[in-house]
Order: structure tokens, then C-alpha cells, then sequence
């Protein structure tokens, strides 16, 4: 299911973005900053029930950060600093965002944690593939870009047809399949990285 596969399909657009970068002089630790911001606005506006700030500053957010990494690539300036500071910054953007959704009052702040849980666990573990040396592993049924598009996806749900299912907006069961399928990836990626452990 992960939408990271599809990456070269989209290689085109970035190539443009990058070089309304580069025209402009940014930086790719500017573009990283500038969604952390954007991460941290969307969580706010979600917290107030702004389902349309939220949306807005989730697809800004997005777009930084498929956007920074192009450009350091671009630039030759990709390496680990690039790296952690990228990493450090998309953990962050999870908390604010899905914190934001569950303080927003569309979710109860059980499956809030069980979301954050599951979010974290999976994207941990990913990074500690390569930490015990077998690669990073980035498998699994729900990736970053996974759940953003799936979060403005209810985002615009709720905008159009602002209805509850068993009490719950779309935002709210978009919480809960991120716990689900957030869990379920971080066992994936357990069992992959167990059985290359020597």
C-alpha cells in the first residue's frame, strides 16, 4: 500500500519544484524548517476545528518534505546531518498533526494514542534497520506519504459531507486505521529486520 514505491512516478513535478528552489535560492534545511512550521500550524488549526487550515498546512507540510530532500539531492547537499535533521522533523510533524486531530475533539484521546503509538513504532523501526546494520527498511502497508494523503483525504471528507459513522468524523477513523495499520507495519518491519539480525 505504501505510496513511497511511487516516488519516480512523480519525479517530473518535483524536478519542477526544485528548480523554483533553487531560482529562489532556498535551502533544503529552510523547505525542512518551513514544514515543521507548516506540521505545527496544521496541528493548531486541527485542535481548533479548523478542518480546512489543517488540510492546508498538512498539503504545504507534504510538499516541503518531498520537496527538501529533491533539492539536497539536486544541490549535492544530501548527507546525515540533512538526514537527521529530516528524520527528527517528520516524528515531530506526526505528533502535532495527529495530536492536533485528537485535541480537535474528532477523535477521544485513547485512539489518539493508539494512533501516535502506532506511528512512531513503525517509523522507529524503520530507521533501526540501519541502525544494527541490515539497511533502512521502509516496508510495510502504511508509510508516511500513506498517511498524509490518507489524512487530507478525510480532511476534505469531513469538509464535504460532514457526517459521523458510529459517532466518528472521518479524521476520527482515519486515527484509528493509522493505530491499526501503523502497528501492523511496525510488526512487519520487525519480523523483516529479526530475521537478517545475526
Amino acid at each position: 500500500m505504501t505510496l513511497d514505491a511511487y516516488r519516480p512516478h512523480v519525479a517530473g513535478i518535483l524536478d519542477h519544484l526544485v528548480r523554483v528552489a533553487l531560482y529562489l535560492r532556498v535551502t533544503p534545511n529552510l523547505l525542512s524548517a518551513l514544514s515543521f512550521f507548516l506540521a505545527l500550524a496544521g496541528g493548531i488549526f486541527y485542535a481548533i476545528g479548523s478542518v480546512a487550515g489543517g488540510l492546508v498546512c498538512v498539503a504545504a507540510n507534504a510538499v516541503f518534505d518531498a520537496v527538501d530532500g529533491a533539492l539536497a539531492r539536486a544541490t549535492g547537499q544530501q548527507g546525515p546531518r540533512g538526514d537527521f535533521l529530516d528524520h527528527a522533523i517528520d516524528r515531530y510533524a506526526d505528533i502535532f498533526i495527529i495530536t492536533g486531530v485528537f485535541a480537535g475533539g474528532f477523535a477521544s484521546w485513547q485512539i489518539g494514542v493508539f494512533a501516535l503509538t502506532g506511528v512512531l513504532m513503525s517509523s522507529y523501526l524503520g530507521t533501526q534497520a540501519q541502525a544494527v546494520g541490515v539497511g533502512r527498511y521502509y516496508g510495510g502497508v502504511l508509510g508516511r506519504a500513506d498517511r498524509l494523503v490518507l489524512l487530507m483525504a478525510a480532511s476534505v471528507i469531513d469538509l464535504v459531507f460532514a457526517e459521523t459513522i458510529a459517532g466518528m468524523s472521518f479524521l476520527g477513523w482515519t486515527l484509528v486505521l493509522f493505530g491499526v495499520l501503523g502497528h501492523v507495519t511496525a510488526l512487519q518491519r520487525f519480523i523483516w529486520v529479526w530475521r537478517r539480525v545475526e
